[in-house]
């Protein structure tokens, strides 16, 4: 009777272990900044990096699925500019096209299911459009 309830517990807890693993799993990853200076207008070019953090290496295959660009970093989270999705040719580097509207501080806001990883890696990266 001892080695069941063992059993149970150390069940019981292996699936706590992996619980939580998985959860924390997307606090391991960071959207990074290829550049933060870019030009303000139509036809801007933004790129990202994903980064695993624990090996600081970039992190191809990512789907992203959901993407926002605004001005909140200025104080005015209801300017928003249009995205498109631009191919890439370095892995775990993201790609876009945005036509801004104005010069000032720019947050793309991302949402990216990683390869392997049970949760959805979130982040933002801010930039600068200069005239």
């Amino acid at each position: 009777m001892k080695v069941a309830t063992f059993m149970r517990a150390a069940l019981a807890g292996a699936c706590m272990i992996s619980a939580s693993a998985a959860f924390a799993a997307a606090t391991d990853y960071a959207f990074e900044a290829a550049k933060t200076s870019i030009a303000n207008g139509k036809g801007s070019e933004l790129a990202v990096r994903l980064v695993h953090k624990q090996t600081g290496k970039q992190v191809a295959g990512a789907i992203i699925f959901r993407s926002r660009l605004d001005m909140s970093p200025d104080g005015m989270g209801d300017m928003t500019a249009s995205l498109q999705a631009l191919p890439s040719n370095e892995a775990g580097v993201y790609r876009f096209k945005a036509d801004l509207t104005m010069a000032g501080q720019w947050a793309l806001k991302v949402m990216a299911k990683v390869p392997g990883e049970a949760e959805t890696v979130q982040g933002f990266v801010v930039f600068d459009a200069k005239d």
